[in-house]
């Protein structure tokens, strides 16, 4: 089952989306024509009336890698993408950039004076590597606002409520040990032990929350506490204090406890960036709600559904059962808009090279998607993928079978524009 098409009237209005066979007929009879490949939208070759359009909502389930994005129309899921950010590939290029400005500044050479009392960041500042995903999420929210006809928004605002975790008992005893808490726990303790057995390391086999500390020696309930175990570990612990336990694997008791302190990476940076896109969000003039993640994981649960990006933005907030007509989510990954700099530098940070101004080669620019015919030499054949361009007009094209070199630039034909997306199913 595959995505909905987008649909839009001549006048770029857009409209309900269509089912790929409602597509396929109106292209074929010359009603329609690609207005873009990715997302795939059609456009009409008349007007409609916007009052008889059904509308959709948007759901997205931001996280700190990939973030989940689907819409629905009348409780059925007919759109889903899963959009991979590059947060940790700008904070390694920031990090490289660091240490080859500190290496400059350390030698013997001439350079400007230190500044330390004239650099100020306004407030709600937040790191390049998380400003990103704020960012690239809203590109694809205000996409799709001008491709779908979209009218509400769910947002999945906080993964965890880490003052609850931390004190069950603060208040509202019959929420916090009610079933959503036991999914939060849950949730939370998945993430932080990568979904495997914390004294075993075993993975795809039913596992539970453990206590490290038994309560029979005093031990508390607090996240700190607690560990994802096995069945068979979480037996042969049974009470006994965990440096019993582990008394033979010293390596392991040592990580165990370093990983029970330690806070949740990828929580913290959805954490940091969550209200952020919230309030993004709310300019759109939109409805907005919002859920959990404890609620996201109890609604996808009680459904039977996988884990999967999409199918948890499915599952944002207050949702009734849902028909599933999509399984092919769009896979959307950034690849940013190329080096920035204006020279590279050695491994001593001189300069080695300058940079064209020239991006386009024969019309062709590095990061195109383009469908490439070859009637004539060694590479006869048909290509599809990106395009590596090359001033010689010989050109390398990244296909899903790898990369195929010294196509002449004849045989290709654009397919989709570089938009710093790489797209697949």
């Amino acid at each position: 089952m595959s995505n909905y098409v987008f649909v839009l009237d001549t006048n770029k209005q857009p409209l309900e989306p269509c089912s790929p066979t409602i597509a396929k007929k109106l292209l074929k009879a010359g009603k329609a024509a690609v207005f873009r490949q990715y997302t795939f939208t059609i456009i009409l070759k008349k007007a409609v009336d916007k009052k008889e359009v059904k509308q959709c909502q948007l759901k997205l389930d931001p996280g700190s890698k990939t973030t989940g994005i689907a819409i629905l129309q009348d409780n059925k899921l007919i759109w889903a993408a899963e959009l991979t950010h590059r947060g940790q590939q700008i904070k390694d290029d920031l990090e490289s950039r660091r240490s080859l400005r500190r290496g400059r500044r350390g030698r013997k050479t001439r350079y400007r004076q230190p500044r330390f009392l004239n650099r100020k960041r306004e407030k709600g500042w937040l790191a390049p590597s998380l400003e990103h995903r704020v960012l690239t999420t809203m590109t694809w929210v205000k996409r799709l606002i001008k491709y779908c006809s979209i009218d509400s928004v769910a947002q999945e605002l906080v993964r965890f409520d880490a003052q609850k975790l931390q004190d069950p008992e603060i208040s509202g005893t019959e929420y916090q040990q009610g079933t959503l808490y036991q999914y939060e726990v849950r949730e939370y303790l998945l993430e932080k032990f990568n979904r495997t057995c914390a004294y075993c390391g075993a993975k795809n086999v039913p596992l539970e929350v453990e206590h490290i500390k038994p309560k029979s020696f005093g031990g508390s309930n607090r996240v700190s506490n607690l560990a994802i175990a096995c069945v068979p570990c979480n037996q042969a612990k049974s009470n006994l204090p965990i440096e019993e336990f582990l008394a033979d694997k010293p390596s392991v008791l040592k990580r165990i406890l370093a990983q029970a302190k330690a806070p949740l990476k990828d929580a913290a940076a959805v954490n940091s960036t969550r209200w952020k896109l919230f309030n993004c969000l709310k300019e759109t003039g939109l409805t907005l709600t919002t859920g959990t993640g404890g609620q996201t994981k109890f609604n996808r649960t009680q459904q039977k559904l996988e884990k999967r990006h999409y199918l948890d933005a499915a599952m944002v907030g207050n949702t009734p059962k849902l028909e599933i007509s999509t399984n092919q989510p769009l896979l959307i990954k950034c690849t940013g808009h190329g080096n920035r700099q204006m020279c590279g530098t050695n491994k001593y940070g001189f300069p080695t090279r300058h940079r064209t101004n020239q991006k386009i080669r024969k019309g062709f620019q590095t990061g195109d998607i383009v469908k490439a015919v070859v009637t004539k030499g060694k590479k006869i054949g048909i290509y599809t993928g990106r395009v590596l361009c090359r001033a010689s007009g010989s050109f390398d094209i990244s296909t899903s079978f790898g990369r195929v070199a010294g196509i002449n630039h004849k045989y290709c034909s654009h397919i989709h524009k570089k938009d710093g997306y790489q797209y697949s199913f």
